[in-house]
């Protein structure tokens, strides 16, 4: 097993990519996304961060939080959005392996994650740039503003982006799906 070591950076801005477990074909993030914005408000509330960037697929999501300044522990957030996710669903909804069964786990979410600290400027809007245009990088949509789970209008509200946008630097990074 690779020594993989994460990156903690108090008060940092970080991209994060968050994988279901089972991703052929399942639309589970998108069909229970009520419930997933429901999560992460109340681990907001209790675990601020700021939002900068979400985009939810069918199987995975990605995200630019900020942390609050003195604060790296993203660790805590995830564990308990992924958590609070997996208690609201049913089971049904998920296959176990039998590790899984032994250890007592669900079976949602892949259990890591990957994160990238947000270097500067030029870091930080290729990585917006990249989770809006996720969903018109897996063809479930022909213009990014035509997907409905993302942060991509708000972001057009405040004149982030234009309506019509449809890329940037978004190539230039490398980021596991």
């Amino acid at each position: 097993m690779p020594d993989y070591r994460r990156a903690w950076l108090p008060g940092g801005t970080y991209f994060f990519t968050v994988n279901l477990l089972q991703r052929h074909s399942n639309h589970l993030l998108t069909r229970h996304v009520e419930l997933l914005r429901e999560v992460v408000r109340d681990v907001r509330a209790r675990h601020p961060f700021v939002i900068h960037a979400w985009v939810v697929l069918p199987e995975h999501l990605h995200c630019i939080l900020e942390l609050p300044p003195g604060d790296a522990d993203f660790a805590t957030r995830w564990r308990l959005i992924k958590m609070n996710f997996s208690k609201g669903i049913s089971p049904s909804d998920e296959r176990r392996d039998a590790v899984r069964v032994r250890r007592g786990e669900r079976g949602v979410w892949q259990r890591r994650y990957w994160e990238h600290v947000i270097r500067d400027e030029r870091d930080y809007h290729a990585h917006m740039d990249y989770v809006h245009i996720n969903p018109l990088k897996h063809g479930l949509v022909n213009r990014v503003v035509d997907w409905p789970y993302s942060t991509f209008h708000q972001l057009v509200r405040e004149g982030f982006y234009a309506l019509d946008w449809a890329g940037g630097d978004e190539g230039e990074i490398e980021v596991p799906d």
